[in-house]
């Protein structure tokens, strides 16, 4: 699988994530390493990096400015999924390595 050139906005997250369906993400992909850089909703500019199994999983970590100026860090594993529109549909399991450290679940889908 390659997210090369693929955007993404998040259609569910949990209470404690920042990201809403005002978040968009560009991804990038060379290889299986993989990048985006993301804003939208609550967030300023965000970066992250992964890298992307033969399956398609992406093990990736992120960082983040929010709009109340603080930088949020964490880790994300990301499972694909081929929607009958034949676009791809992401569900992660995430957390924070900054701040309360919590857990939570998010749901991306490509646009």
């Amino acid at each position: 699988m390659n997210y090369n050139n693929k955007k993404f906005r998040t259609a569910l997250n949990s209470e404690n994530g920042e990201t809403s369906a005002d978040t968009i993400f560009e991804y990038m992909q060379v290889g299986n390493r993989l990048t985006s850089v993301y804003k939208g909703g609550q967030i300023v500019y965000g970066h992250l990096l992964g890298l992307v199994s033969n399956e398609g999983v992406i093990e990736m970590r992120y960082h983040q400015v929010n709009n109340k100026g603080m930088l949020m860090t964490g880790k994300c594993t990301s499972i694909p999924e081929i929607m009958e529109n034949g676009k791809i549909r992401l569900h992660e399991s995430w957390q924070w390595t900054s701040g309360d450290l919590s857990k939570g679940t998010s749901i991306l889908e490509e646009i």
